[in-house]
């Protein structure tokens, strides 16, 4: 049996960040052995949807 694998389109982009942000995300990445950049798409969708109503404006 065969996986369906969902089509995802992806970008790099660069930023700066807090050190101690940077070291808490690789410590959960390592922990949970989630990627980092998925644990990126949760958090800007949870930011997203904290901020719902400023970006339907």
């Amino acid at each position: 049996m065969t996986q369906e694998r969902k089509e995802v389109s992806r970008t790099r982009f660069s930023t700066s960040v807090d050190i101690k942000l940077l070291e808490t995300l690789d410590e959960l990445s390592k922990t949970t052995r989630i990627a980092k950049s998925k644990l990126i798409d949760i958090a800007l969708e949870m930011l997203f949807e904290k901020y719902e109503d400023e970006l339907t404006k």
